[in-house]
């Protein structure tokens, strides 16, 4: 195994690998893994990759599993990238990054196979985490997997996609009246009295290792070339944080150049507390009060990493932006209809936001662009409603 230690993402204090963690003790803010990257580029060339399976375990010297142990994993990873010519025809290079390919259809399973991976080497009986819906579901897939019992808090009006799934898996399902902070208060509360491990997103440290292996795998699927600009809808942000750790750790182990693709991070216009605080110039956010989206993942009024978000959009020279709600379900519509895609509104979101940055200019029309659709549609059928409605049957026979 090449895991050294875990760091504190804020302050820089080390924390042992050896005991299972959380957040920093000092400060209570994530902790970061790192890795002997000298020694993972003598024992792994890039070129090898060519020849390991398709998920994201091909990544394995650089993920904090210990070699000798079997991973939970449901061939998660290594989702295609999609060339999306016809999305934005006034743009040459465009592709989608389709994480609703993913078990449990949304970019949640890569996070969770990691950390379900690492609980049950640490012999975690009991799982928790606060969930808009798809950490939940991915959970309830690899706690069932790994035989770990899960314990699930989601708001009322999670979409009933997500609840069922969880139902279906075994999981132990609560509806909590509120958002997902109060979900996390209530996980927080149940976690000490009942002895659970909290998974909730960036309160340990390795969904976020399973989230880096999208920055891995596209600089693979990109030929070690990175984009010039990559959207990507934001809610608790590890996906962001994870691609920005992934390609500082390939440039060390010298896979790719210093070249980073300039970073936007894509929120809601009813919950954008990174886009506030972006405009604002600040480096931690404030709760988004009274946060209102039907793009449940987009629902995060407060992330313990905003910091480590702001921290990625300036050093790529990046930019936050929100869309309304109204976008995102136009953007799915222009979507399906020209790439034969039926991405979540997250994802959505991010085509809502490269229309506007084309535009303005802020997008080259030579640049390469990749815009990640987190999820499937599918997931959130309530949202889409209106899609449906004044669609007629034609009368003919199947």
């Amino acid at each position: 195994m090449f895991l050294t230690e875990l760091v504190c993402g804020l302050c820089g204090e080390t924390h042992a690998k050896s005991q299972l963690q959380t957040v920093c003790q000092s400060c209570g803010r994530p902790l970061l893994a790192t890795y002997d990257l000298s020694s993972v580029s003598t024992a792994l060339k890039k070129e090898q990759l060519a020849t390991r399976g398709p998920s994201l375990w091909r990544y394995r010297e650089i993920l904090p599993l210990p070699l000798d142990a079997e991973p939970v994993t449901l061939s998660e990873g290594w989702t295609p990238l999609l060339p999306a010519d016809r999305l934005a025809p006034n743009l040459r290079y465009v592709w989608i990054k389709d994480e609703s390919r993913n078990p449990t259809a949304t970019f949640k399973a890569r996070g969770m196979s990691v950390a379900v991976s690492m609980t049950k080497q640490f012999g975690v009986k009991a799982v928790a985490v606060p969930s808009a819906g798809n950490a939940a579901g991915a959970l309830a897939a690899y706690a069932a997997r790994a035989g770990i019992e899960a314990h699930l808090f989601m708001p009322k009006d999670t979409p009933i996609a997500n609840i069922v799934e969880c139902s279906a898996m075994g999981a132990r399902v609560t509806l909590v009246d509120g958002l997902i902070t109060d979900c996390a208060r209530e996980v927080a509360r149940r976690t000490k009295t009942e002895g659970w491990f909290d998974l909730s997103t960036l309160k340990e440290p390795y969904r976020l290792e399973g989230k880096k292996t999208l920055g891995y795998e596209l600089a693979e699927q990109l030929n070690w070339e990175l984009p010039d600009v990559v959207l990507y809808p934001t809610g608790g942000g590890t996906g962001l944080i994870g691609m920005w750790k992934a390609f500082d750790e390939m440039e060390q182990m010298g896979w790719i150049s210093s070249k980073r693709p300039r970073l936007v991070s894509v929120q809601a216009a009813g919950c954008c507390p990174i886009v506030t605080a972006f405009e604002k110039g600040l480096r931690f956010a404030d709760e988004h009060l009274n946060a209102s989206t039907k793009a449940s993942g987009l629902r995060v009024p407060k992330a313990i990493g905003d910091f480590l978000i702001l921290d990625a959009i300036r050093a790529s020279r990046g930019i936050a932006l929100s869309v309304s709600d109204e976008e995102m379900i136009e953007a799915a519509k222009e979507v399906g209809a020209a790439e034969g895609l039926f991405v979540a509104p997250e994802g959505a979101a991010c085509c809502a936001a490269l229309k506007r940055l084309s535009r303005s200019g802020w997008v080259k029309p030579d640049e390469k662009i990749v815009v990640f659709n987190t999820g499937a549609g599918l997931k959130y059928l309530e949202c889409f409603a209106q899609i449906g409605q004044g669609t007629q049957a034609d009368g003919s026979p199947d």
